[in-house]
This record gives C-alpha cells, structure tokens and sequence, in this order.
C-alpha cells in the first residue's frame, strides 16, 4: 500500500523555533513612531506588547526554544500530518509529486494556534489578564480565544463585519472558550465609530478592526494587543511547520522543489517557506517558494514596498513592507484572512530580493481548485487554504506540460467546515472573479506617499 500519511513521531517535534532575521542577506528596515516618523526601540512597544515577545520581535538568534508549557499544549496536535496527494496526482496526470501540510487538525482548525498559544503564554507570564484583537475569517480569533483559555484570561474579539455574517459559527466558537465578539466596525471605539461616520454601511477590514483592538488595549492597563501575522514574532512561532516538514520529507527520501502557501498578512506561508529559505540562503538549494495571493488583494503582485502603518487609524508603528496603503479597501470575498492592505515585513524583504515569489489568482479558479482538491483527497479546505491548492495544481500542471517529475509541497493552513456559506455560493454559480482596480491602489498609494511625506 502506498504511503499516503507521514507522521513525525511525537519525541522528534520541533524544540525551538527558527528565527530568518539572523540569515537575512539584507536587514528589515527599523520599525517607524507613528508620530515622530523615528525608528522606535523595544520600550516603545511595551504599552501593549509584552517584553518577551518584543525581545523575539527583534531578535537575531537563529533558533530560539520553546517554553515547555507551549510545547505541552503544541502535544494536543503537533506533529500535524504531512500527505501524499496521490488521488489529485492522478486526476491531474501530472509527473510530479504533491505533498500538503495538514494544519487544519488543531482544535481551532487552523495554523494559529501556534502563535496564538506563544502569545497568551508570554502575555500571562507578565501579568496581563486580557487581550484584545482583530479577526478577519475568524480563524486567527478562535485560535486566540483557545489559548487564552487555556491560561485562563479574557479575550476580546473585533471581527470583521462582513465576515461576522459570513461565518457566524466561528463566532459561536470563540463565544464557546469565552471570547465577546463584536462585529467591526463598532461604536465601542473612537475609531469605529470615525469609520461609521463617513459610512454607516461599512463592510470593515483587518485594518480597522486593528485600529479597534489596539485602542481597546491601549485603553486599559489589564489588556494587551495581540496579533496573528505580518509581525516578526508571528513568523517565528510559525516556523514549527516548515521544520516538521523537513523531518518529514526526510523520512521517505525527498526534499521539495517548491514550496507553496497563501499569503494574506504572511504567517502561513512564512510558517511552511522560511525553514526551506533558510537552506536556499546558507546551502545553495534550488527550492522556489511561492506566495499566493487574491487577485483582490493583490499586495504583492501590485503593491509598493514602502512604509505604511498596519492599521486604518494610524495608531501602530509603521513597517516597511508590500502595501497597496492602509486606507485599502478589499472587497468582501469569501477568503476573509488575505483581505489585508501589508505584507510581513519579513517576507516583503525576502520578495524584494527576489527569494520568494508570488501569484495571484481570482475566485473562481481558486474554489475550482478547492472542490477539486475535495474530490480527490476528500477534506473541505478553507477558502484560504484553496488558494495554495491553486498554485500547487498550477505548478503541476506546468510539470505536466514539461514533463518534469518535480516534487511540490503546500500549507494546508485550515479546513473550510465553517465556510460551506463560501461553498453553497460557488455550487450556486454566484463566485465571481474580481481584480482590484489599478486606478484605485494608485490612488491608495497617492494618498499614503502624501502623508509619509507630511504634505
């Protein structure tokens, strides 16, 4: 019988998370004061960050150990399986070989729990007894709702307003490990309610539920922010899945030729990528990783690489990173967590000297990809996730056409079983292709370069 599952044994998981700042062939650019427009130092973020992840925020250790406590609750799912996708393989007629990452067996159903157990863990070892944060999907908010759970501490949850309506079950799931959850943009805040006020009829974006949840947490001194990608310490927690990967792929004789994840604020794709560009800096190897994107969001393929801020209100500091600017705003398609305007820092450094790629494809090939993936290998993917499905099936068929027996491996960052809303809608011929106009990013930009430039 062919060896359809590979899994790592228990004792063999990852004890440290690998850290790509120390390998890094040209250093990220210093975080920005939003006020002052200066570089900010590690002070600067204790108002609402706790200092052991503004120590890792900066660090350039190359592996950095995971605090027993983490490694505990990683035991509930980790080591995640690793796949052979035999079945699409053949539906495909494609020479090359498919292996997926299967992130979506956590209790959340996604990646991000593996930061989002780090981030409580650090926030309740400093005493903080609250967090606040934005979800986009709902993933990142039920995986922070899990972990504060966990070490017993209250979680305040700002979803995007379309997505609320979307996928009320991943509401009802934070509500269940005792999150409050409010629909963004909300009259709670000073910035919500800003954004009311010029439309009442608001969709929101991670960008303004950001603007929401760090004014919440800078409001109290109970409450810390907490945030599921683009920042440093977010791809370092990630990093275990890419790592396992490698012991992995190891233990049936194969090293991939690309390495794929959908790319949203990063954390999936850095999780899965940054191990393997690790060995493409420091060994020379000829491993192509790419990032996918919605070409409704398409922050890489269109946007600038400059400094913006991470949220719609301008109250975090400003990164430098692929933006199309932080009054973008995405339409409401059903892959709620790549609708953000930035890129990790971190990967747009790595995109700009041009050691990771990038694609970006429209709805309706990428659910198409999605329900072939579901035909073939039988799990429903996020919305999210599909879009890797989608640059791998590509990538395939490309090694089809060539003839060429590459061996590809893609994050299957989570499941889409609180998503059949996404589904029924495709079924229903009602998905539909959109690109972002070009007219409307230059315009977003315009808007960004004038204020970066105090004009």
């Amino acid at each position: 019988m062919k060896e359809r599952k590979i899994i790592l044994p228990q004792k063999e998981m990852p004890r440290q998370w690998y850290n790509i700042q120390a390998d890094l062939p040209n250093p990220l650019a210093p975080p920005l004061h939003p006020g002052t427009k200066k570089p900010i130092g590690p002070d600067d973020l204790s108002a609402i960050f706790p200092m052991g992840l503004i120590q890792q925020e900066v660090s350039q250790e190359r592996y950095i150990d995971i605090p027993e406590e983490i490694l505990e609750i990683y035991d509930l799912w980790r080591p995640s399986p690793l796949y052979r996708a035999y079945n699409l393989e053949k539906e495909l007629g494609t020479p090359a070989k498919i292996y997926y990452k299967n992130e979506g067996v956590s209790p959340a159903g996604s990646h991000k729990p593996n930061t989002a157990v780090a981030q409580a863990y650090y926030n309740k070892k400093e005493g903080i007894k609250r967090l606040s944060t934005e979800t986009g999907a709902g993933q990142w908010g039920c995986s922070l709702a899990l972990a504060c759970n966990y070490f017993d501490m209250e979680c305040e949850v700002y979803m995007v307003k379309v997505s609320y309506g979307q996928k009320p079950y991943r509401r009802s799931m934070m509500e269940m490990w005792g999150a409050t959850v409010h629909p963004s943009p909300t009259d709670k805040t000073k910035s919500g309610r800003d954004v009311l006020a010029a439309n009442p009829d608001s969709l929101g974006s991670l960008a303004i539920a950001i603007s929401e949840a760090v004014e919440d947490a800078a409001g109290r001194e109970d409450t810390n922010y907490s945030l599921g990608s683009v920042l440093n310490h977010v791809m370092l927690h990630q990093t275990i899945i890419g790592q396992e990967c490698k012991k992995q792929l190891e233990m049936v004789g194969e090293y991939p030729d690309y390495v794929i994840g959908c790319a949203g604020g990063g954390s999936n794709f850095a999780g899965i990528a940054l191990p393997f560009v690790h060995d493409k800096i420091r060994e020379d190897k000829q491993v192509r990783c790419i990032g996918i994107e919605p070409a409704a969001c398409p922050t890489f393929t269109k946007g600038k690489f400059t400094y913006d801020f991470g949220d719609v209100a301008g109250f975090t500091p400003l990164l430098k990173m692929y933006t199309l600017g932080h009054n973008f705003m995405p339409p409401g398609i059903h892959a709620g967590g790549l609708r953000y305007h930035g890129q990790s820092p971190i990967l747009s450094q790595l995109y700009h000297d041009k050691l990771i790629e990038a694609r970006a494809y429209g709805q309706e090939g990428v659910f198409e990809a999605a329900l072939t993936f579901t035909r073939t290998e039988g799990i429903v993917p996020a919305p999210e996730s599909a879009h890797a499905i989608k640059g791998a099936i590509d990538v395939a068929l490309e090694c089809k056409e060539s003839g060429e027996e590459k061996t590809i491996l893609f994050n299957l960052s989570g499941h889409g079983h609180f998503d059949m809303t996404a589904f029924d809608d495709y079924l229903a011929g009602k998905i539909k292709d959109y690109e972002y106009p070009q007219e409307m990013i230059d315009q977003s930009i315009a808007e960004l370069e004038k204020l970066l430039n105090g004009s």
